[in-house]
This record gives structure tokens, sequence and C-alpha cells, in this order.
């Protein structure tokens, strides 16, 4: 059992190191390319990568034993992810620094830990909320822009981030009830497909050119293999040994890892307000999921 929790602390601490260089890579191709000319790229790289692994590891015998169910399930989750995944590059190319964007993302570990409450009934407490305040907090002061009115009262990008969110959580979810049943390797092979299909229309409803700067290829190729191979084969393995709340306390510090990246790549930092509200929304979700882990309450038996 130890061994078992250790492979899941091990697997989502290198889907955080991996996600957290998805932002820098793919704000540096962004900065290059359209979006439809982004995604062809971005997953038609890390789908071969993902077929390749799938047919490897015999994920592609499945297939045959789909029930109606699980085949409901995929489509469901492919739609799910053309929403997430969408809403997710938006943003990061709306928003200047990837850092704030990633501190904002971290409402998805929120989002979930609210999810696993209600629907998969894991335990919740006091301490929770707190958990849960704080990261709140911290979102809305990295947000603020200091306008007054509705339009400018959050910085420009800021709604995508709760949208990418929220359907992230819902996907997760649906993921960690499902995911006994469906090998890891065909979830993300579904996955990847549904997105480049998406990405190839899209580059057809906006008239882009299929060529790119070489650069750009470069860092489409580097975050490819870490975003949709990496980071979320390796995210899908840690809910097979861990639950996903703990997989939250490793994931929610990409925002530190991101900020570092950012600020050799981009030579940027966010500013004051914002670097503080980022720090709040770590500890929140640190604090929150801890909780959860129950690890406040084994400090208190030993005090006792």
């Amino acid at each position: 059992m130890k061994s078992n929790t250790f492979k899941g602390y091990l697997y989502a601490l290198i889907a955080t190191l991996a996600f957290s260089n998805v932002y820098i890579f793919s704000k540096a191709a962004l900065n290059e390319v359209h979006l439809a000319q982004f995604g062809v790229y971005w997953f038609a790289i890390g789908g071969l990568l993902t077929l390749l692994f799938a047919w490897r590891n015999r994920d592609l015998r499945q297939l045959k034993r789909l029930t109606r169910k699980q085949i409901k399930t995929l489509i469901l989750l492919g739609i799910l992810e053309m929403l997430t995944t969408t809403s997710f590059f938006i943003s990061i190319n709306i928003i200047a620094n990837p850092a704030v964007t990633s501190f904002l993302g971290n409402m998805y570990p929120v989002m979930v830990t609210i999810g696993g409450i209600f629907i998969l009934k894991e335990k919740f407490g006091p301490i929770e909320i707190f958990g849960i305040f704080l990261a709140l907090s911290g979102a809305f002061l990295i947000s603020y822009s200091g306008g007054t009115t509705i339009e400018t009262f959050f910085i420009k990008g800021t709604g995508w981030v709760f949208i990418n969110a929220f359907f992230a959580t819902v996907a997760t979810l649906i993921v960690k009830v499902h995911v006994k049943n469906l090998s890891p390797g065909l979830i993300n092979l579904n996955r990847t497909a549904w997105l480049l299909s998406l990405s190839v229309i899209m580059l057809f409803v906006y008239k882009q050119p299929l060529a790119i700067p070489f650069s750009a290829l470069k860092n489409i190729a580097i975050g490819a293999v870490l975003g949709p191979f990496l980071a979320i084969l390796t995210v899908y393995y840690s809910f097979k040994y861990i639950e996903a709340s703990r997989s939250s306390i490793i994931q929610s510090l990409k925002g530190i890892f991101v900020l570092i990246g950012a600020y050799f790549v981009f030579k940027s930092f966010p500013l004051p307000h914002q670097f503080i509200g980022g720090m709040i929304t770590i500890l929140g979700v640190l604090v929150m999921t801890l909780a959860q882990s129950g690890v406040f309450n084994r400090f208190t038996t030993n005090r006792k």
C-alpha cells in the first residue's frame, strides 16, 4: 500500500514539472503562431507519442472490448477536453505572464476538492473551508486590475481560466470514477484524437497556413512531449494510486516552477499584488488538500 502511495505522489510530481513547462513552451509558441496552427502540431506530436505508448502497452486491445457505457464516457470526455484545453490555451495567449495564468489555475484543485466532497463523498471539515477561502482570496487578488467597471475590474483572460478550471474539474471527476475500467493510455489517446480533430477543423475555418516558423515548431515539439503525452499520462496514473485531491497537493506547486521559468525565458515577473496573491492561492490549496488527507488530524492526535 505504501509503495502504491509513493508511486502516486511520484507520478503527480512528474506531471507537475511537465505541466509547468507547458505554460512556458506554449506561451513562446503562441507568440508566433495562430491558435489553430499551434493545436494541429501540438496534438499531432502528442497524439503520435500517445498512440505509440498505447500500442506498446497493448491498450489498443481494449477498443474491441469497450461497452456502450464506456464509449459514451469517452465521447463525453472528448467533448469536455475540447472545452477545457481550448479555454486553457486561450488564457495562455491572452494573459501576458504565464505565471499569472498558473496561479489562477489553482482554482482547479479547489473545484476538484469541492467536487470530490459532493460527488465522490470525500471528507470535508472547517480547515478545508479555510483553505478554499485562502485560495479564492488569492485568485481575487491576482485577477484584480484596479478598474471600477465589470469590464475592467479583472485582468483580461481571467474568465477563460475559470472556464478551464470548471470543465477540467468535471473531466477529472469522470476520469477518477472510470480510470479503473479504462486504461490511462486509452483515455489520453481519446483526448488527443478529439483535440487534434478540432484543431484541424479550426485550421480550415480560420484559413491558416500549415507552414510555421521553425522556432515555433521547436517550442511546440518540446511542449507537446511534456504536455499532451507525459503530463496528462502521469496525472491519470497518479489517480490510480492516490486520491485526486492528494495529487492536487503536488500539482498546486506548479505556479512556483512556472514563475521561475517565466522569469528566465521571458524576463517577466508578476506585479507585487499578483505575486502575493499567487502565494496565497498555493498556501490555500496546500492547507485544503493536506487537511483533506488527514495530516492535521494526525497532528492533533499526536499532541493528545
